[in-house]
């Protein structure tokens, strides 16, 4: 914990604290944004309690979000925890009259050494956490905010430290449950599916050669992802019945099972750290910005764990919203202006809604007993393997769509 945050939580201070900007949420995107907004000149207060050190869920970073990485000078910490996700294997595992075949991706084929890099979260939030705490421009306040007041020229929040912090802007990394988008008064629309995930990580006999294998079951996907090593990350989407069964299994008859429905390929597995169940859903803002406030990640957008979007879809709105702020500060402009918020929603709204739809339409897809909607899927997948340009499309589609990458994303700076 920092100095400054240390007095928070001895004694309230008889002045607020004044920044230009206040982040709330200490997870990837919140950090990442806060760090983006700090090294870029902006005095910045991070809001939130310590972040998790016992996450034993994994992350994707894809090639784009990587590239952010680097041109904020983080990406050299990050990589020696990281596996290359070189190979995306997709296998039809529906057992149904219509059945895709097998479709692999390949990273060399776009001209860069992976798709993308898999990572722990608790490393990923170890690293971020400290520079954080080696970034001296930003001001980390572990405490949970507990009000956020929008006025006409700042936004006011205050912690369940006592602590008041005015900003120009308030922005909100704080999740689904976002206190700063209920704040801000954006209405979301939000929609659940009749599936868990179940969550661990699994060491195994075989190298994985740092292929990604996703199987397309009737209950939803089933993907191994690499990490260092002979271990591998599992996300098995299943009915919550089937969730929590296998949840109470014990080590060996769980590892048996899960090997049982890969396939064998990666061998013999056995279970490490704690299972952890989801159920999902999907959620979507109204807008990703309002009453001096900006949402990023789960606040803004919530879906299943599918094709590695989730966070990189995340930490294309810190960039995006990074690049807004930037340019309108060197214009001397509000930075929390409604003008400067408006901009911040048309950079995001067609990335944002078409990654939404297009991963739910893939979701319900695997859950559909509707024939055409099964042959739709599997002339897709078809097509992909069969059709170079098209292959080549979709992987390019799949680390960031061209239209929506931000220049941090393009190993560009911000002017």
């Amino acid at each position: 914990m920092s100095k400054r945050a240390r007095a928070a939580k001895a004694d309230t201070p008889a002045t607020p604290t004044q920044v230009d900007v206040a982040v709330v949420g200490a997870g990837p995107s919140g950090m990442a944004m806060a760090l983006l907004l700090a090294r870029h000149g902006f005095s910045t207060a991070l809001i939130a309690p310590a972040a998790m050190a016992d996450d034993d869920r994994t992350t994707a970073l894809l090639d784009s979000s990587v590239e952010m990485l680097r041109t904020l000078d983080l990406w050299d910490a990050i990589e020696p925890h990281t596996a290359a996700l070189r190979h995306m294997r997709i296998v039809d595992g529906t057992g149904r009259l219509i059945r895709a075949p097998e479709v692999v991706f390949d990273a060399s084929e776009l001209d860069v050494p992976a798709f993308g890099y898999n990572i722990e979260n608790r490393d990923l939030n170890r690293e971020l956490a400290k520079a954080c705490a080696d970034t001296p421009e930003l001001l980390r306040i572990e405490a949970k905010l507990s009000s956020l007041t929008p006025m006409g020229d700042r936004a006011e929040l205050t912690t369940d430290a006592g602590e008041t912090v005015i900003a120009r802007i308030a922005i909100g990394a704080d999740g689904r449950n976002s206190m700063v988008r209920e704040a801000a008064g954006i209405s979301v629309k939000d929609w659940r599916y009749p599936q868990s995930a179940l969550v661990l990580t699994l060491e195994h006999g075989v190298p994985h050669h740092n292929h990604s294998t996703e199987f397309h079951t009737p209950s939803g996907p089933f993907t191994l992802v690499p990490l260092k090593g002979r271990k591998s990350s599992l996300v098995c989407v299943v009915s919550p019945e089937d969730a929590d069964r296998l949840a109470a299994l014990d080590d060996e008859a769980l590892a048996r099972e899960l090997e049982r429905r890969a396939a064998s390929v990666l061998g013999k597995m056995t279970v490490v750290g704690k299972r952890q169940i989801y159920p999902l859903g999907g959620l979507t803002a109204r807008t990703v910005a309002a009453n001096r406030c900006a949402l990023v990640g789960e606040a803004a957008h919530v879906f299943p764990p599918i094709g590695a979007q989730g966070l990189n879809l995340g930490l294309r709105d810190v960039a995006a919203l990074g690049e807004v702020l930037v340019t309108a500060q060197k214009r001397g402009e509000d930075i929390g202006s409604g003008a400067v918020l408006q901009a911040y929603e048309r950079a995001r709204r067609p990335d944002i809604a078409t990654r939404t739809t297009a991963v739910d339409l893939l979701n319900r897809s695997l859950l559909s007993d509707l024939l055409p909607v099964q042959a739709l899927r599997s002339v897709g997948l078809y097509l992909a393997g069969r059709i170079s340009p098209l292959r080549k499309l979709m992987m390019r589609e799949g680390i960031a769509p061209v239209m929506a990458r931000p220049r941090l994303m393009r190993g560009l700076t911000l002017r």
